[in-house]
């Protein structure tokens, strides 16, 4: 059995929701999206699960309202980018299909590279690249 973590998040509508993801490249779970849900394909084990407010609200355990991810930051969700150049990309896109750009980069020398956007609904979003190989050496140096 497969692992697949999925985060729920609230939109405003779930096929505008659709058509932001599906923009940025990313595909759409079928078996799992109907009127008031969509579910996307981030990687191999993790998808977002784009709840219409009113239906996240019955998956929510409480207390208090659902989050306003406009007037507050409740969650960053990180997705992965294979190239540096590809962080760039998808802010691009991002903003190219209804999102925004918060201006926020995190730069580490050839180590790592990351950026910060929003999609319509206000939630938050990191892509980010990271060599791998020289994380772990300089985290090996660290330790040593």
């Amino acid at each position: 059995m497969s692992h697949i973590v999925y985060v729920n998040l609230p939109v405003a509508d779930a096929a505008r929701a659709r058509a932001f993801y599906e923009g940025l490249g990313f595909s759409t779970v079928e078996q799992f999206t109907g009127e008031h849900t969509t579910c996307i394909r981030l990687t191999e084990g993790a998808c977002l699960m784009l709840l219409d407010r009113e239906t996240f609200a019955s998956f929510a355990p409480g207390p208090g309202p659902v989050a306003d991810p406009h007037e507050s930051t409740g969650v960053l969700v990180a997705i992965p980018r294979d190239i540096r150049e590809a962080v760039d990309a998808i802010v691009e896109a991002a903003v190219a299909h209804g999102g925004s750009d918060t201006g926020r980069k995190q730069e580490y020398g050839d180590v790592m590279y990351g950026r910060c956007f929003r999609d319509p609904d206000g939630n938050t979003f990191e892509p980010g690249w990271m060599d791998t190989e020289k994380m772990r050496a300089a985290m090996a140096a660290q330790k040593g």
